[in-house]
């Protein structure tokens, strides 16, 4: 069976040792695993295989890592788990100190530590199988464009790209070439949401007819990447449902397993301007700002104390207060000490947007920056049943039985889980990337280029319903 008819089907990977997922009774959505009783029996219907993260080559991939900050090192450990699988040849990255890091990591030769992307590509020669691109989202499209005319598969950090033209641009591109894109959707590769599709595709919960999602974007988290950080433009990187939640409208996209119609969508900048700044607040939280012990964004408290987001600071393992403090001062990482109501941001603080998909299946998605908490919440409606979950659990209650069952990523044992980020699903969205290159088969991906690129259309189609006030149609 081919591996996207065998996902499709039942939502998982193929192969691999097969797990149950025990469900239980009843036990508030929020409590630990500890507060339910676990079932021994697995669910009926339901069985979950989960494999590990060795990938099924016969040679090691060779791969150029095109951005070596967070994402590109983030893809590039699975090389150093299973060099077996994929070896980094080549590194790519505008600052010295990040390329040379990467190098030396990998032992990748002088001569293919490159600086600009445009030098990776300079000989027009192919020097690798494939290139990951990881480099900030305005600038995936060129990257992107000439390694798919030099003949090389692409495992590219979403979003595809900053407009509509440019990801049809590089889908049609990939097409024509018949080169591999995988697009770093990497929630699709979580077993919480692999095994909440399994869920929805067993027909336990029968049809469904309805889903809510929220994304809550943690306090911190906005102020470090929507409000100071590289993500707080529209105009100079893409817009908030794009850079923070394509993998929202993806996931919704893949669990209804329908096309989106139409979509509608209101947003705006309500907190983070300069007329809600206090008075007397200065431009930098470290230019001794009277108001830091009443304010939750305040910089110092964020990196300082809780130290959070400190990947943008190349600390190098030295976390001293003292130490990120001085790189707070640093005019090369004093943009993460503005004050959240004195920074260039334009990305909206809270997003709400209804869907109709095939079938008049509808969804409604909210993204909002004020919350104590991250991670994905999600309730599916259907005829038979309801699932209810927190990326970390999930109940499944049957309205005939009416008793709820739980299942979650403890009892459920994922192999190989510790390490890898987004709930499991950045190494196993590697694995499956390598084994497509090795094989020269797209179908190990669980997304085809062009479902990828239909939940950008559907971003872009909420950018201007919101701007416009009307219903757009995909």
């Amino acid at each position: 069976m081919k591996r996207r008819d065998f996902l499709k089907s039942c939502g998982l990977v193929a192969a691999g040792t097969a797990l149950t997922g025990p469900f239980a009774g009843a036990s508030p959505l929020m409590a630990s695993p500890t507060d339910a009783t676990l079932a021994d029996d697995p669910l009926k219907g339901l069985s979950i295989s989960i494999r590990d993260l060795t990938p099924l080559t016969d040679h090691a991939v060779s791969v150029i890592v095109i951005g070596c900050g967070n994402r590109g090192t983030t893809y590039s450990r699975y090389a150093e788990r299973f060099p077996a699988g994929m070896k980094v040849v080549g590194c790519s990255d505008i600052l010295e100190h990040r390329k040379n890091r990467m190098g030396d990591k990998h032992n990748v030769a002088p001569e293919m530590r490159f600086g600009h992307y445009n030098e990776v590509f300079a000989s027009g020669k192919k020097l690798a199988d494939a290139v990951i691109i990881a480099t900030p989202d305005d600038r995936h499209y060129e990257p992107c464009m000439k390694a798919l005319a030099l003949g090389y598969d692409v495992l590219l950090e979403k979003p595809v790209a900053p407009t509509e033209k440019e990801c049809k641009d590089i889908r049609d591109l990939a097409k024509k070439t018949g080169r591999i894109v995988a697009v770093c959707h990497v929630l699709r590769y979580a077993p919480y949401f692999q095994a909440v599709r399994a869920a929805v595709k067993s027909g336990m919960i029968g049809d469904v007819v309805s889903i809510q999602h929220m994304e809550p974007i943690q306090y911190a988290h906005m102020s470090h990447s929507y409000v100071r950080g590289n993500w707080r433009n529209s105009k100079t990187s893409t817009p908030i449902i794009l850079a923070k939640s394509c993998h929202d409208l993806d996931i919704l996209r893949w669990i209804i397993d329908k096309p989106c119609k139409t979509i509608s969508a209101d947003a705006d900048l309500y907190f983070f301007k300069k007329e809600n700044a206090p008075k007397d607040a200065p431009a930098h939280c470290t230019e001794n700002c009277p108001h830091l012990d009443e304010c939750p964004y305040n910089a110092i408290d964020i990196y300082c104390k809780q130290k959070r987001h400190l990947g943008v600071f190349d600390l190098d393992g030295n976390n001293d207060p003292d130490f990120i403090l001085s790189r707070l001062k640093d005019p090369r990482y004093d943009s993460y000490a503005r004050c959240v109501f004195h920074c260039d941001n334009d990305q909206p603080d809270h997003y709400v947007a209804n869907m109709v998909f095939g079938d008049n299946i509808t969804a409604s998605f909210t993204m909002d920056a004020f919350s104590p908490f991250g991670g994905r919440r999600t309730r599916i409606m259907g005829t038979m049943g309801f699932i209810e979950g927190d990326m970390k659990e999930f109940r499944v209650w049957d309205f005939l039985t009416r008793k709820p069952k739980l299942w979650n990523e403890k009892v459920a044992e994922i192999p190989e889980y510790a390490g890898s980020g987004h709930g499991g699903g950045d190494l196993r969205l590697v694995r499956d990337f390598i084994e497509a290159v090795a094989n020269q088969d797209p179908d190990h991906l669980s997304s085809s280029i062009d479902v990828s690129i239909e939940s950008h259309l559907m971003g872009f189609a909420a950018e201007r319903s919101r701007r416009s006030g009307r219903k757009e149609k995909i």
